[in-house]
C-alpha cells in the first residue's frame, strides 16, 4: 500500500483486506471464509464474554532478501494454541488448518506486507480462538470460531532494540501458582493490566512480576519472557507460571548454536545485580533491551534499588542472537533449524 509510510509503523491495528475464520460446531469445523469485515456478530451470552474462553497466538511473516516470503515457526504457534484450547476445554484446530490460513490471510493481504527494506518492520498474524455458543453456566464452550486476524506493525516498545526502563512489581502477580501462566490466554493479560497501567504512569515501559508463589524468582515480563547474559550464558527462569515462548527456544537455540552455555533454571531476583545484559524476548519484539530495572517493596513505593544495563544500547551478545534470528526470518541467511515455512 503506497499510502503507508513502512519505517514508522507502530505495533497497531490497522484494517486490511480480509480476515479468515472457521468455526466448530456439531462436532466439525466449517470451510474457511474470508471476510472483508473483521466486525463478528456474536451472541451477548457467548462463554467468551463472560469466563474468559479465549486463547490466541502471535507469529509474524517476512518479505525475505530473495523476494519469497517467510512464516517463522508457525507449527509451534499452532501446537500452543492447541494446549491453550485443551486447558480451556475447547476444540482447536490442526496443525494443517493452522498453518493453511496462515498462508493463506498473507496471501489476501500481501499489499499489507512490509518491503524487504523496511527495518523492525513485518506482518504480524494474529490467530484467535473463542467460545461462541450461548450460556450462563462456568463451563467450557461446545462452539467456538477460531480467527486469523494480520495487520502490518513496527516493534512493540519504542524502536526497535531501543533499551528500555522496566520495574519489578512485587505486590502484583500475573497468573496464580497453579493457575493459568503457562498458557496463552486472554485472562492473563487482564491481569497484569492493574499493574502494568501504573508502571506505565510512573514512567516504566513494562513490569517483571516475580513467581506468585514465593516472590522470590524472576518468572516474566506482562507481555514476554526474560532472558539475561552473563559472561558466555544464555540465562533464562524455568517455571510452571511462565508461558513458554517460541521466540525465547529459538534464542535458546541460536545461543547455544554460537557456543553458549544455556541455563534455563530458578532464576533467584538476586541475580540482578550480576548480569551483563538484560532483555525481554518474545514474537511481537524479539528483543528489548533493558537499560534500568528498579526493584520497589511495592510498586507504589518510592523506595528503590536500580540496577543499569550497559550504556542504553543493545549489549554485544543480545544483538547478536537478535541480528541472527532475523537475518533467518528475512532469509539474509541460511536456515539450519528448519523453521521457515514459505508462502509461495
Amino acid at each position: 500500500m503506497s499510502t503507508i509510510d513502512w519505517s514508522n509503523l507502530s505495533f497497531s491495528y490497522t484494517k486490511t483486506n480480509t480476515i479468515l475464520r472457521t468455526v466448530y460446531k456439531d462436532g466439525e469445523w466449517s470451510p474457511i471464509e474470508s471476510l472483508t469485515d473483521d466486525y463478528l456478530i456474536l451472541s451477548a451470552f457467548a462463554g467468551s464474554l463472560h469466563y474468559a474462553i479465549e486463547c490466541f497466538e502471535g507469529l509474524k511473516a517476512f518479505r525475505g532478501k530473495d523476494g519469497r516470503v517467510r512464516l517463522f515457526r508457525p507449527e509451534e504457534n499452532a501446537l500452543r494454541l492447541q494446549r491453550s484450547a485443551k486447558y480451556l476445554g475447547i476444540e482447536a484446530p490442526s496443525v494443517e488448518t493452522f498453518v493453511e490460513m496462515c498462508k493463506r490471510v498473507v496471501k489476501e493481504n500481501l499489499d499489507f506486507l512490509p518491503p524487504y527494506e523496511a527495518t523492525g518492520a513485518s506482518m504480524y498474524l494474529r490467530p484467535t480462538l473463542i467460545g461462541t455458543n450461548p450460556q450462563l453456566g462456568v463451563q467450557s464452550s461446545k462452539e467456538a470460531t477460531f480467527l486469523m486476524l494480520c495487520s502490518p506493525v513496527g516493534a512493540y516498545i519504542g524502536g526497535a532494540l531501543d533499551a528500555v526502563d522496566v520495574v519489578v512489581a512485587r505486590n502484583y502477580d500475573r497468573a496464580a501458582p497453579n493457575g493459568s501462566g503457562a498458557f496463552k490466554v486472554g485472562g492473563n493479560y487482564a491481569c497484569s493490566l492493574y499493574s502494568l497501567n501504573l508502571a506505565h504512569e510512573l514512567g516504566y515501559k513494562a513490569v517483571l512480576y516475580l513467581d506468585p508463589k514465593e516472590g522470590k524468582y524472576i518468572d516474566e515480563f506482562n507481555s514476554s519472557n526474560f532472558f539475561a547474559i552473563r559472561g558466555n550464558s544464555y540465562i533464562t527462569p524455568e517455571s510452571p507460571t511462565i508461558l513458554p515462548s517460541i521466540t525465547n527456544k529459538s534464542l535458546e537455540t541460536v545461543a547455544a548454536h554460537l557456543g553458549m552455555t544455556v541455563e534455563r533454571r530458578p532464576v533467584p531476583v538476586e541475580e540482578l545485580s550480576t548480569f551483563e545484559e538484560v532483555g525481554e524476548c518474545g514474537t511481537a519484539v524479539v528483543i528489548t533491551p533493558v537499560h534500568k530495572l528498579v526493584d520497589k517493596p511495592t510498586l507504589e513505593s518510592e523506595e528503590e534499588t536500580v540496577y543499569t544495563y550497559g550504556d542504553g544500547q543493545c549489549g554485544p551478545k543480545s544483538l547478536k542472537l537478535y541480528n541472527y534470528i532475523v537475518s533467518i526470518q528475512k532469509g539474509e541467511i541460511e536456515d539450519p533449524f528448519g523453521w521457515i515455512t514459505f508462502v509461495d
